[in-house]
């Protein structure tokens, strides 16, 4: 049996800066990477705006400059096709380029099990025949049959996209879903099912929406990372896109509810014993998903306290 091939460190390959994005900023070159958020954050819009970048050239979310170009190879496992079509042709018009001319190749199977070893195959002939610059899966969630919990049955799905990128050079975009009521958390740790979900990525973004507000998290294995990038879904007569807010994130989102959570403290003041979380909702006429991401909030600061009769302001 021969070892392992081996060489002195000093003679790796140097990348050039030129050549370490693909999006700059944004998303790496070669990259691996999750799109994720809770449901109805825009996860698809952005991940098709990226897809319209790499194939076009133009800014990504009107912001953001691709360093790299080429095809794009998408499965949008949730969308019917007239959608897919539709939304991509919005952002075309947006981003100020012509539809017809973005080689962006849609895979139209109905499924893609990404833990089934024939489709496994059959993406990789896909890949092998088409060289895509970029691969977009979208969603996670409908692409296996596994328990997204189980290191043990992610990792290998996870293994076949990273043995892609590897073999092909080709960038891979998972979207993925956050958890529920994990908006406390931090980003990449609110991503739903195993830690190695966010572990894998070279490249994540991360979209949250506090109130109206939609902020954009970047973050990157090699790279500083970005928080505080506020973008909207704006309609300009039938463009329909992601931007990122004039002032690129000099309007950060502010910590969910600091003025709400100052109403809640003030409800466990006024009632003078404990408050179930029904009675705290009538109290501070709150949505019962912020009442519960602010409760968090104050319990890990110490701020309230929870029994089995409710929760009670703690003292000074």
């Amino acid at each position: 049996m021969s070892g392992l091939p081996v060489q002195p460190a000093y003679t790796l390959a140097v990348q050039p800066p030129e050549r370490r994005w693909l999006i700059e900023d944004l998303w790496a070159a070669e990259a691996v990477g999750i799109v994720g958020g809770e449901p109805k954050c825009g996860k698809s819009w952005l991940a098709l705006d990226v897809a319209v970048a790499v194939a076009s050239g133009a800014l990504c979310l009107r912001r953001f400059r691709p360093a790299q170009t080429g095809r794009v190879l998408l499965f949008a496992a949730e969308d019917a096709l007239h959608i897919v079509r539709a939304r991509l042709a919005g952002i075309a018009l947006a981003a100020g380029v012509a539809f017809e001319t973005l080689d962006i190749q849609v895979i139209t199977a109905p499924t893609v099990r990404l833990d089934l070893p024939e489709d496994q195959r059959r993406l990789r002939e896909t890949v092998a025949t088409l060289r895509p610059a970029l691969l977009v899966l979208d969603p996670f969630v409908r692409l296996h049959r596994i328990d997204e919990n189980a290191a043990a049955e992610v990792a290998p799905v996870l293994a076949s996209l990273r043995e892609l990128e590897r073999h092909f050079r080709t960038a891979v975009l998972l979207v993925h879903h956050a958890r529920k009521g994990a908006a406390h958390a931090r980003a990449g740790q609110a991503l739903r099912g195993s830690s190695e979900l966010h572990a894998w990525g070279d490249s994540n973004l991360y979209l949250r929406r506090q109130g109206d507000t939609l902020s954009l998290a970047i973050e990157h294995r090699a790279a500083p990372s970005r928080e505080g990038l506020v973008v909207e879904l704006r309609a300009q007569g039938e463009a329909l896109a992601l931007h990122v807010v004039d002032g690129g994130g000099a309007r950060p989102a502010a910590p969910p509810g600091r003025s709400l959570g100052e109403r809640i403290e003030q409800a466990l003041a006024a009632a003078g014993a404990p408050l179930t979380r029904r009675a705290l909702r009538r109290a501070c006429r709150m949505r019962a998903s912020t009442l519960g991401q602010i409760l968090a909030r104050l319990l890990a600061d110490g701020r309230v306290a929870r029994s089995p009769d409710g929760y009670s302001l703690v003292g000074p």
